[in-house]
């Protein structure tokens, strides 16, 4: 009973908070040393994930980015040379939960990214 009163007054979604904190462990153990702690990257090294075009546009292209890496980008006006790796290796559902957390963290306030959407994305690198 006590469970219920619990999740009671979180049912608006809780599959969003779940994949949200999914996503937290997921950074902190992929992203977090080139992003920081904060989200505000390295100048010139690692982009932002702050209000920026790349995270808070389309899904697909932040999906693209994740499996396919990313080096010497430009990002609403800044240049950034670190190498991102790829982490096509992760599972769709950590590559969701990851995006979605960025997307709804550091002052983000953005949809969702789904396991679908990955698979989409993995499906497109295909041909």
């Amino acid at each position: 009973v006590a469970q219920q009163k619990k999740t009671a007054g979180n049912d608006k979604q809780p599959p969003a908070k779940a994949s949200i904190e999914a996503g937290k462990l997921v950074y902190g153990q992929y992203c977090l040393t080139c992003h920081q702690a904060d989200g505000g990257g390295v100048q010139n090294m690692n982009p932002t994930l702050i209000n920026t075009s790349y995270v808070s546009g389309d899904k697909g292209k932040l999906v693209s980015v994740l499996l396919n890496g990313l080096s010497h980008v430009e990002i609403d006006g800044e240049t950034y040379s670190n190498v991102m790796p790829s982490f096509s290796y992760l599972k769709d559902k950590q590559i969701a939960d990851v995006l979605s957390y960025v997307r709804n963290s550091f002052g983000n306030k953005k949809s969702m990214v789904s396991a679908a959407d990955v698979k989409a994305g993995r499906a497109k690198l295909k041909k």
